[in-house]
């Protein structure tokens, strides 16, 4: 069974909504890095704020944000504006479709 599939993409917005293992603000860290290595991305930055991860990656020349709160347990990546990424984000949209990790 796939770790990590789709929910739902959002083309206008440039997100891509997963479904993902469960997790709370202490277990997230080796999720996020657990999806970061399947997709042989970079991380970038990382930002934690009070319920939210925030991490900066490269995905193939790609900058994009890998988003995690931990209250909905809802994992999302998205583009740094709508237009940027649209590629990238249709491409790991088919890979989600089938699941991967």
């Amino acid at each position: 069974m796939a770790t990590f599939s789709l929910r739902e993409f959002d083309a206008q917005a440039g997100r891509i909504i997963l479904i993902n293992p469960s997790f709370d603000f202490d277990s997230y860290p080796p999720i996020g890095e657990r999806l970061v290595s399947v997709l042989s991305a970079t991380i970038i930055e990382k930002q934690s704020d009070a319920d939210l991860h925030s991490w900066l990656l490269d995905f193939e020349g790609c900058q994009l944000f890998l988003r995690a709160e931990h209250y909905s347990e809802t994992m999302w990546i998205e583009a740094l504006s709508p237009q940027a990424g649209c590629e990238e984000l249709q491409y790991l949209t088919k890979l989600f479709a089938i699941g991967i990790g």
